[in-house]
């Protein structure tokens, strides 16, 4: 088997259980290793919606049979997100690679500050 395709596999396995266990993962973890990979930013957005896609239709599928979902709040949320996501689409073509990196970097550390600070 080709060593890129096991990497890619194991690293989804990975995201898959952080993703299913915390509810993040698809674009916090994906889109760090596809950068890392070689990936444009554009690219590697757009390839990690798709696994996103994959494991969040396996994560209902389990957290549905745990009576762990709040189906109205969540299709409400979807709605917003099909808006934004098509947003969002759109824009992170005009941002290239190198800033990109830069803006998710941001992002993510205010965000680990947010949960480091909050009692």
């Amino acid at each position: 088997m080709d060593t890129n395709i096991l990497i890619m596999l194991s690293a989804g396995v990975g995201v898959g259980i952080f993703a299913s266990f915390a509810g993040v993962g698809g674009g916090l973890l994906m889109v760090p290793l596809l950068l890392y990979a070689g990936f444009s930013a554009q690219k590697a957005v757009g390839t990690s919606f798709l696994a996103i896609l994959i494991i969040s239709a396996s994560a209902i599928f389990a957290h549905n049979r745990l009576e762990n979902i709040d189906w109205k709040t969540g299709l409400l949320l979807g709605v917003g997100g099909l808006i934004g996501a098509q947003l969002g689409a759109y824009l992170v073509e005009y941002v290239p690679t190198l800033y990109f990196r830069k803006i998710f970097a941001f992002f993510i550390s205010c965000i680990a500050i947010y949960l480091f600070l909050k009692k």
